[in-house]
């Protein structure tokens, strides 16, 4: 078998993280960070739904570059992720998911992520997401900088692993605002938890 980008994992292991297929909704600081981790990780096969494009803003924290400015956020991030594995499949949507398609747009995934910045579509994704009886992972509260170690997941329900500090919302009388450290810190975390199921490891 090919050892793929992580020479380090077992053959058992390899082969749990290229079978899993994982659905990734949003494609901005969360979802591209969390697609490549994921990729670097081993696991090959991918589901991503954004219907947004790449903005000169995104760069401060999201795996995109400035050359691709102005292109659809989930084709440049498939590019990138090619770039790390030739051999990642991936399932490209240009779409604004919504609880009407939602279940069809991930109906063959094993695993969920929510990557979306607002409350609204958070609460959509888990709406969406719960009758279908798979696995999430779902990410909020960080915002802001430092308190690293406040950001971390919560097993909820025995079907949702929820990662964050639960307080610093976007905006708000704070005026808190999304910075690459700490939406990259809940990215990996979030792919770690994907892993973590995927291999049957404590998150």
């Amino acid at each position: 078998m090919d050892e793929g980008p992580n020479p380090f994992l077992t053959e058992v292991e390899r082969s749990r993280l290229e079978s899993a297929r994982i659905g990734i909704a949003g494609a901005g600081g969360l979802g591209s960070n969390c697609a490549m981790h994921l990729v670097r990780a081993g696991v090959t096969h991918l589901t991503i739904a954004d219907f947004d494009v790449v903005a000169e803003s995104n760069l401060n924290r999201q795996f995109f570059f400035r050359n691709q400015i102005g292109r659809k956020k989930v084709y440049a991030l498939a590019e990138n992720l090619w770039r790390i594995n030739v051999n990642v499949k991936l399932v490209l949507l240009p779409i604004r998911l919504t609880r009407e398609n939602f279940a069809a747009t991930f109906a063959d995934c094993d695993i969920l992520v929510e990557a979306f910045d607002s409350a609204d579509a958070k609460a959509m994704f888990l709406a969406s997401a719960t009758p279908l009886d798979k696995p999430m992972v779902m990410a909020s509260g960080i915002a802001g900088w430092g308190h690293s170690a406040e950001v971390v997941p919560r097993m909820i329900g025995g079907r949702l692993i929820a990662i964050g500090d639960g307080e610093s919302g976007v905006g708000g009388e704070a005026g808190l605002y999304p910075v690459s450290p700490r939406v990259g810190i809940a990215a990996a975390m979030e792919a770690n938890a994907v892993c973590s199921i995927i291999l049957g490891h404590q998150f």
